[in-house]
């Protein structure tokens, strides 16, 4: 770091820096006026889907997103580089290549050391340059608390799109990065985790989903969605959902993050997470053995997550092998079932 600053805890009162809850933001979504129709809007609104894509002929659509947040972690290079990972992603889960990113910047110009702005926008700017894509501009604005993150545009072929909207019963689930995330993340900013482990989901965080994604495209995957601030169930409801499918979710084979039972039975369970559960709780089914906290580490928030991905049956362990072999934490989760459309079970 530059200087001493505690980046996380430079959130105002009451703020947590996480997306506007699953329920809240439904509510928001519905005063609103639809859409007006367009014949090149491939995916806007109505599926909950990572990004817009819009056509722009025949073999081109543009894939849009952006993201940004306050800060989840006290290093500034880190920082950057998470956020930047977290706005590519959105591209990668359409099954698009991103091209270009733009800057979103809120930053408390006077009072913060500028060495600390420069250290995000330099590891965002790495980032970018590991995914291959171009930095073309930006915005920013002084502003009280530290803010940061991207717009991001992809390209992708019509006919080639990955939704949330297509998984087939019978499909495998593989997720590629492992959960705890938010736990983990509210445990730094009460120093309950050791500088090793910050190190470790920093770098779970940083890890861009290019890989996973361009190899996921060489399979007969029926849809994928990056696990988010909705958590795995909110995202894997949205899936089942859209899909018209259910979902069974293995609980002992969803890869955790070291720690996160015990942090969460210490209290650091941030407010998002506890948000997630509560709008899906009535959508999922859990095992009797699987208790509270169980519960709420399967809804975490997540910052910067791993693919959801629904892949044919017979391919699944040939893809999972495939991402392992190229370094991904990648696991089958569960599977796609006929049973009743929009839940999840969870044994």
């Amino acid at each position: 770091m530059t200087n001493s600053v505690k980046l996380t805890s430079l959130t105002t009162k009451g703020g947590c820096g996480c997306k506007i809850g699953p329920a809240d933001l439904d509510q928001v979504l519905k005063m609103l006026p639809p859409v007006q129709a367009d014949p090149n809007l491939l995916v806007g609104l109505e599926t909950g889907d990572d990004a817009g894509v819009y056509k722009l002929n025949e073999t081109t659509a543009l894939v849009q997103t952006l993201d940004f947040f306050t800060p989840i972690v006290d290093d500034p290079y880190s920082f950057g580089q998470i956020a930047a990972a977290n706005a590519i992603s959105d591209v990668y889960a359409m099954g698009g290549t991103p091209i270009t990113a733009l800057n979103i910047v809120a930053f408390p110009i006077s009072s913060l050391d500028k060495s600390i702005l420069a250290d995000i926008l330099r590891g965002a700017s790495d980032k970018l340059t590991e995914a291959g894509v171009t930095l073309v501009g930006g915005h920013s604005i002084d502003d009280q608390e530290p803010k940061f993150g991207l717009a991001v545009t992809g390209t992708v072929h019509p006919d080639h799109i990955k939704t949330n909207a297509g998984a087939k019963p019978g499909d495998r689930l593989i997720l590629t990065k492992p959960i705890g995330v938010g736990i983990s993340t509210t445990s730094i900013k009460r120093e309950l985790l050791t500088k090793e482990e910050i190190d470790r989901v920093s770098k779970v965080m940083a890890t861009l989903n290019k890989t996973a994604a361009e190899t996921m495209n060489n399979y007969q995957v029926h849809a994928c969605t990056d696990v988010t601030g909705f958590g795995l169930l909110g995202h894997a409801v949205e899936m089942a959902k859209e899909s018209n499918v259910e979902i069974r979710i293995t609980k002992e084979q969803v890869p955790i993050l070291p720690r996160v039972r015990e942090l969460a039975e210490h209290g650091a369970i941030p407010g998002g997470t506890k948000n997630n559960f509560n709008h899906i709780k009535d959508k999922v089914t859990f095992a009797e053995q699987l208790d509270q906290i169980d519960q709420w580490i399967l809804a975490d928030a997540v910052t910067s997550g791993g693919l959801l991905i629904a892949v044919d049956k017979e391919q699944a362990d040939k893809l999972l092998a495939d991402l392992q072999n190229q370094k991904v934490e990648a696991a089958i989760i569960g599977e796609v079932t006929e049973g009743k459309a929009g839940f999840i079970s969870v044994v």
